[in-house]
């Protein structure tokens, strides 16, 4: 193989399947990054097995081949060569890769191409198409919610619904759940739901920048995989096996006491009092105060306390319409919640101190978001 790129164009498609490439296998080839000519491009691929990126960049092509090269010397190399071009030559004899840009003449040893894993092809004809924008954002409203404890595994995936045109994308690690739908251009030809990893769709939201383009989305026969292809990168991953939580069951069909508020104002209270209740395990207590015969207007009181730092209270302008509550939340899952809540106003919807609160963006019912209160009784 020899080829010719531009140093930024190869930087940005190392940088986009780097996160893929793992040091803890036995494999040494997955520690790789595979460099392989493909139909007048140069193209990129990491594997782990359960996480496959590959991204294309353009190339001039003087002869077809291949190598792959370790993940971490190459990352290091082209994000320190100078911006300009780069020339990349394959010595098969040797397995060696000859790395020549300005000043520099480096051979990195490599492992043949074949013995890369191979990386399934996308059936286009049959593939779901997203717009890539919309998706993002659906990611995001989610993704964060996904459990990070891999003695659940079912619980580190997001839940994906395809309902003629609707998406509904779910994610829970037991204590909040994030639901967020959208419309999609087109009907599915059958009804299904996925079980994909969190860590998956942070990838994909990470590597999709061009917001006007489409992402296909595909799952192979029988392969248990989902594929996400796009005009310069591809994204594929085992999809998780098991049951995923009921969450429609956890949802209260109704709710005593609707507080709205400023999305701008709750955050940046979130924020102030997260200081200090990081020290006590993030607990913070919310009092949520109605209007009292037009002579108290309705607040949000947000309050904790740590033994160790100290204690906030913060006062937040609200309009409460039902009865008076004081209820507890992690208050580093509000914030989080929030911060993906793109709406002036939000609704913080309760019924009592043991029962999930739900908050929605007001005028936006794709979005809502359920969390359950803290137990403080002592």
């Amino acid at each position: 193989m020899k080829v010719t790129v531009q140093q930024q164009q190869l930087a940005h498609g190392v940088n986009i399947v780097s996160r893929a490439v793992t040091s803890r296998s036995s494999l040494a080839v997955l520690s790789n990054i595979l460099l392989k000519t493909d139909n007048g491009r140069l193209r990129l691929s990491a594997t782990n097995l359960e996480l496959g990126i590959s991204a294309w960049i353009g190339a001039k092509v003087q002869e077809e081949g291949g190598l792959t090269v370790p993940g971490r010397t190459f990352v290091d190399m082209v994000s320190n060569l100078p911006n300009e071009e780069v020339t990349l030559t394959v010595d098969d004899r040797t397995q060696t890769l000859n790395v020549k840009c300005g000043t520099l003449n480096t051979d990195i040893k490599g492992i043949s191409a074949e013995e890369f894993p191979p990386m399934p092809s996308p059936d286009l004809d049959n593939a779901i198409a997203l717009n890539i924008e919309n998706f993002k954002e659906q990611i995001q409203q989610v993704v964060f919610a996904a459990s990070t404890d891999d003695s659940r595994p079912s619980l580190m995936g997001v839940h994906m619904t395809f309902d003629g045109n609707t998406l509904e994308m779910a994610a829970t690690d037991g204590y909040r759940i994030s639901i967020a739908k959208s419309e999609m251009a087109q009907k599915v030809p059958q009804n299904f739901e996925a079980l994909v990893p969190a860590r998956a769709l942070a990838e994909l939201s990470r590597i999709a920048v061009n917001g006007d383009e489409s992402v296909y989305m595909t799952f192979p026969q029988g392969r248990g995989q989902v594929i996400f292809h796009m005009n310069d990168a591809e994204l594929v991953s085992q999809l998780i096996e098991g049951s995923f939580p009921n969450y429609g069951a956890i949802i209260p069909p109704s709710f005593k006491t609707r507080t709205v508020l400023s999305t701008a104002q709750l955050l940046k209270a979130c924020k102030q009092t997260e200081i200090i209740a990081r020290e006590g395990s993030y607990i913070a207590k919310l009092d949520i105060q109605p209007e009292v015969d037009g002579e108290q207007s309705s607040l949000l009181e947000i309050s904790a306390r740590s033994e160790q730092t100290g204690s906030s209270e913060v006062m937040v302008d609200a309009s409460v319409d039902g009865v008076p509550l004081l209820i507890s939340f992690n208050i580093r899952y509000l914030r989080e919640a929030l911060e993906v809540i793109k709406t002036p106003t939000v609704s913080l919807e309760t019924n009592a101190v043991h029962t999930p609160g739900m908050l929605r963006p007001v005028g936006d019912d794709h979005f809502s978001h359920i969390i359950m209160p803290i137990n403080t009784a002592r």
